[in-house]
């Protein structure tokens, strides 16, 4: 039944890849638009989006070619992280463009993701991300990797990039840059998938806003200029 469902969210992904026109992004993650854009699924067997009323006012939109790739990602991780949950957050506009509040997202390869979480029993959870928080984004985890109940995953979060690397390589891609706090970065270099995202760029100066309670990823897709 595992086998067929993981096969089943495997063809989900390569659909998802080969339904309608491919997406042409053009620019910078920082100026571009994009066209033929593809918006991800609400939900899956083991992630969900951050917001359903983001959703319907159309936040998650990404490149067909991102999108393959975060759901073939999803799909290896129910056998490479069984029990974890993810939430996927902000991506951007349908036509990409100037995308509020953020400084980037405009292209369709930008993709932020909330830290995968464990409650106080030690149990996979979903870190709530309520309108009150401004969707998540408002959350702050403390030195110990801590916010309230919860606590960050890292082995999980490590799984994660590590499956979104892979897959991005496994169609001729790759990972342009990842955003993450960097008092935090020790201990996801140090779970078990940690020494393979060494090789991985992220960014070593502050971004203009904490990067504890999410990480943010730009794809390595080509774009027109």
């Amino acid at each position: 039944m595992k086998t067929a469902r993981i096969f089943s969210a495997a063809l989900l992904a390569a659909c998802a890849a080969s339904a309608g026109a491919a997406s042409t992004c053009h620019g910078s993650v920082s100026h571009g638009s994009l066209e033929d854009s593809v918006q991800l699924p609400s939900e899956g067997a083991n992630y969900a989006a951050y917001s359903s009323l983001a959703i319907a006012m159309g936040r998650n939109h990404v490149h067909s070619e991102v999108s393959a790739i975060m759901l073939d990602a999803y799909a290896k991780l129910e056998r490479a992280a069984p029990g974890s949950q993810y939430v996927y957050g902000e991506s951007g506009n349908e036509f990409g463009g100037r995308f509020r509040p953020h400084r980037t997202h405009q292209n369709g390869l930008s993709v932020d993701f909330f830290v995968p979480v464990r409650d106080k029993g030690g149990h996979a959870a979903r870190l709530p991300t309520p309108a009150t928080q401004r969707f998540g984004y408002d959350i702050e985890f403390d030195k110990h990797a801590r916010y309230g109940a919860y606590s960050i995953d890292f082995t999980a979060m490590a799984e994660h990039l590590y499956q979104l690397d892979q897959a991005a390589r496994a169609r001729g891609h790759g990972i342009a840059l990842v955003i993450f706090d960097t008092a935090y970065l020790p201990r996801l270099f140090a779970a078990p998938r940690g020494a393979a995202l060494k090789k991985l760029n992220f960014m070593k100066g502050k971004p203009w806003v904490r990067h504890d309670e999410h990480y943010h990823v730009d794809f390595a897709v080509p774009c027109t200029r």
